[in-house]
């Protein structure tokens, strides 16, 4: 990942994270509890990569479907969940091995997921 790239990525994140801050305080939510709540700028670069690299190997769809099973409670939730949280984690680990300035951002975004 190019210095260009990751500046322009981050860019792109404070804008939706200011973004997120503005809606939240304006709906009345104190400002500690909103800034503490709403992702880091790199937290959100780590999903918009994510996305991107789903996107670019035709899994977006199937990826969201499966989280959308995960939550379902039905009776292969849990297998919808550690298998898209597998696939997570290999993308995780390449968007760690191309951008390592971003290392902490995806270790937060994989510390919830459940793999073996």
């Amino acid at each position: 990942m190019t210095t260009e790239r990751l500046l322009q990525l981050r860019a792109d994140a404070r804008v939706e994270r200011d973004t997120m801050m503005e809606h939240r305080v304006r709906d009345g939510e104190d400002p500690a509890t909103a800034y503490a709540e709403v992702p880091e700028v790199d937290d959100l670069v780590v999903l918009a990569l994510r996305d991107e690299m789903l996107e670019d190997r035709g899994q977006l769809a199937e990826f969201g479907l499966a989280r959308l099973a995960a939550r379902s409670g039905g009776p292969d939730a849990r297998e919808h969940r550690r298998n898209a949280d597998r696939v997570e984690f290999e993308l995780l680990r390449e968007i760690a091995a191309a951008a390592p300035m971003l290392t902490v951002a995806v270790w937060r975004a994989g510390s919830g997921l459940d793999v073996e």
